[in-house]
């Protein structure tokens, strides 16, 4: 198995599990906001479910990039 693979399973697993907790944490959050996306609102959705997931995107997002985008050495 490759390490990019390796490294891809690893953020998508630990992640998942960061959801997880993160729907199991929000269970009693009484505090709601809406967002706004392009012009119109989401439903009301708990303030930490919100930060929670804004959180767990970029983690993916930053563990994935330097997979895909892997600068191997050119030798001069």
């Amino acid at each position: 198995m490759s390490e990019a693979f390796k490294k891809l399973i690893f953020s998508i697993t630990f992640n998942s599990c960061l959801f997880l907790l993160l729907i199991i944490g929000m269970q009693n959050s009484s505090s709601e906001s809406k967002v706004k996306l392009f012009k119109k609102e989401t439903i009301a959705l708990p303030i930490s479910f919100i930060v929670g997931l804004s959180f767990i995107t970029g983690s993916i997002t930053g563990s994935c990039l330097p997979i895909f985008f892997n600068n191997k050495k050119v030798d001069s």
